[in-house]
């Protein structure tokens, strides 16, 4: 179906009326870790979509950016915290099915902007060769709180008694946390 898109119920309400194609997309270098320029949002036509993955070619230049300009194609997907939809690049699209993308707590942003590889290189930098990332946060690219990014494959080792026998209680202290001396 020609212009599929018109109809999509993430897009729907966001096309301008005399240009049916035409919308608003936050587009990027990169999250805060990796980039010091700020999003910014520009005016794409709708060329195609994949499902909940969208094609589109950028309608005018971004003022501060280096990876993107005036005629590109892009990918962009709509996300939960997100008021305009957000650029993706492939790389982050291939390895995003590996990874659980828990929101941020201040804005509910449920993507990231960069690979998670390129977050983990980042975050991790002296990380031993052969070394498996199983959790780490980010930053909210959006409003600057935090997110957290959990593997699939690799979830965190769960201790012998978790599933069937609940955690003991803590001790109670003796005194109070705030106070030194008996």
């Amino acid at each position: 179906m020609v212009n599929s898109w018109r109809e999509h119920p993430k897009l729907k309400g966001r096309f301008l009326p005399d240009h049916p194609d035409d919308l608003q997309v936050l587009v990027h270098d990169g999250g805060p870790r990796i980039s010091r320029n700020a999003g910014e949002v520009v005016w794409v036509t709708v060329t195609g979509a994949d499902g909940e993955v969208f094609r589109g070619r950028l309608l005018n230049q971004p003022h501060n950016l280096q990876s993107v300009g005036q005629g590109d194609e892009i990918r962009f997907v709509v996300a939960a915290g997100a008021r305009f939809p957000v650029m993706v690049t492939e790389k982050y699209l291939q390895e995003r099915g590996a990874w659980i993308i828990i929101p941020c707590r201040k804005c509910g942003f449920s993507e990231l902007f960069d690979a998670p590889s390129d977050l983990i290189r980042v975050v991790f930098p002296d990380q031993p060769a052969g070394a498996v990332t199983s959790m780490f946060t980010a930053f909210c690219p959006l409003c600057g709180g935090v997110q957290g990014v959990k593997s699939v494959d690799n979830p965190l080792p769960r201790e012998e008694s978790e599933p069937s026998a609940p955690r003991p209680a803590l001790e109670k202290p003796k005194r109070p946390w705030w106070r030194l001396w008996g």
